[in-house]
């Protein structure tokens, strides 16, 4: 691939996640603190980018890959978020901003895809050359992080604005990217195709099946922590928390360096297990950790993000890749999209705001209690897991 389009490439993943992480880390704190949103309106509208992800699917397998070329799709479809985006930041009424907000996740979700395949159309050998591209998004979501906790916008409509004139310069800066034809433009693609049900047939596994539950499942209480985290930190009183949570990101690199290595030691099962109690693990040292002496539980708890997002999410994909045939590899990547972060992230955002709401007290919230059911809920599938998923292969001698 050549060094300008690598480049490029690597811009657009930096601009990708840029946009997200700016406003989607504070947008909690916005809600709670300055619109005054219930624990359940706060939820939904986190709950928008999952019922956008549910959606997309059908979007880009039965549209974009058949009648657009990726890079001028993606350019219009940032550039009309971020005008969205500009007009969530002016609603100040829940039905008002979700309504506009959910219109923005429908732009936005397909674009995770697209960006994905538009990489990998223009490499030779993507194993080995896209995690140098795709490692540009952490970094982007890093720099969204720190900017606005840096600025102190967490609780203001200001981090919508830049991630919306960020998405207007993305969207712009795609029409400079290489021309990625429609790849399936001759064939007839079907629902069925594009939800990946084709790869129902794998469920006749046992393994498989505890896993494709299990997924599902630990997603839920997953999404206490991306819609909460940021409003937790702010109202105990933690200086520059989104500037703090980028953490978890830098914490994300390391670890997707040292899993070749880990996963060769610990096999599928044991990575898993392993991602599942870090997230165990990490809603106990919210309940139990505070801004004064226990501070550093708090900061365990974020850095346990590389654990918990890399043990879990790309050891589920590597161990989908292993267990389809190749024809239903697609199908079932697509499928535990759909099963993960569209009905189970969904699930977790109605269910996460409920919680919170069950707990307020005085002008604040009871947080040990409400990070004690994510816990709970996160141990039990762990344990359920352990007792019925198998992984037929062994790990490597250490």
């Amino acid at each position: 691939m050549p060094l300008s389009t690598r480049l490029k490439l690597s811009a657009m993943m930096f601009l990708q996640f840029f946009v997200w992480g700016a406003w989607s880390v504070p947008l909690g704190t916005y809600l709670g603190e300055t619109l005054s949103f219930p624990g359940q309106q706060i939820g939904l509208v986190f709950g928008t980018t999952a019922v956008a992800a549910m959606i997309s699917p059908f979007f880009v397998g039965m549209v974009a890959d058949r009648f657009f070329a990726t890079e001028k799709l993606l350019a219009v479809l940032h550039v009309a978020g971020g005008l969205i985006l500009f007009v969530v930041a002016t609603q100040t009424t829940f039905a008002a901003f979700y309504a506009v907000l959910l219109l923005y996740a429908l732009c936005y979700m397909p674009t995770l895809a697209l960006t994905n395949s538009l990489s990998f159309h223009q490499m030779k050998d993507p194993a080995r050359e896209f995690p140098w591209v795709r490692v540009l998004g952490t970094i982007g979501w890093i720099v969204a992080g720190n900017l606005v906790g840096f600025l102190r916008l967490e609780d203001t409509a200001r981090p919508l604005q830049i991630a919306a004139a960020a998405s207007v310069l993305l969207g712009l800066f795609c029409l400079l990217l290489p021309h990625t034809p429609p790849t399936k433009a001759a064939t007839r693609v079907t629902a069925r195709d594009v939800l990946g049900l084709d790869a129902l047939l794998l469920l006749r596994e046992r393994s498989f099946a505890v896993f494709v539950v299990g997924s599902l499942l630990v997603c839920i209480p997953l999404q206490f922590y991306y819609t909460f985290a940021n409003p937790f930190l702010n109202e105990i009183g933690v200086v520059n928390a989104a500037g703090k949570m980028t953490l978890g990101q830098f914490s994300e690199l390391g670890f997707m360096l040292a899993m070749p290595l880990l996963f060769r030691r610990l096999g599928v099962k044991g990575m898993l297990l392993v991602g599942m109690a870090a997230w165990v693990s990490r809603y106990l040292l919210f309940a139990w950790g505070d801004n004064g002496a226990m501070v550093w539980m708090l900061y365990g708890g974020i850095l346990l993000h590389g654990i918990c997002y890399d043990f879990f999410f790309v050891t589920g994909q590597i161990y989908v890749d292993e267990k389809a045939p190749p024809d239903l590899r697609a199908a079932a990547q697509g499928l535990i999209a759909f099963v993960t972060l569209g009905v189970g992230m969904f699930i977790g955002s109605l269910l996460s705001g409920f919680v919170v709401d069950l707990y307020v007290a005085g002008d604040g919230h009871v947080w040990r209690q409400i990070w004690i059911v994510p816990a709970v809920w996160a141990a039990a599938v762990l344990v359920l897991f352990a007792l019925f998923f198998r992984d037929r292969r062994a790990p490597a001698a250490v």
